[in-house]
């Protein structure tokens, strides 16, 4: 079992220590966790920081790109923020 509970939307997300939310994500098959303007899904893309498709809002934090951001436990996680980064 993971070692490290976190939310998505008020959902249960498990992960395990060292991983980055789009890890996290990805092993719990959420493939995307936002939206561009006119639509489109986004989620994990370059997986390296380079470009801008995985942004989340974890704990309050707008815009946090899923996969440089670390898991902790506790941490609440949440999809299609106003104010979010789109396209």
């Amino acid at each position: 079992m993971p070692d490290i509970q976190m939310t998505l939307d008020g959902a249960p997300l498990p992960a395990r220590p060292g991983q980055t939310v789009g890890a996290a994500l990805t092993a719990a098959g959420v493939t995307s966790w936002r939206t561009t303007r006119a639509g489109r899904p986004r989620g994990l893309f370059c997986g390296i920081g380079a470009c801008f498709d995985c942004l989340i809002t974890a704990d309050g934090a707008l815009n946090q790109r899923a996969c440089l951001t670390p898991v902790h436990d506790g941490m609440v996680l949440e999809t299609g923020t106003a104010g979010a980064h789109e396209e």
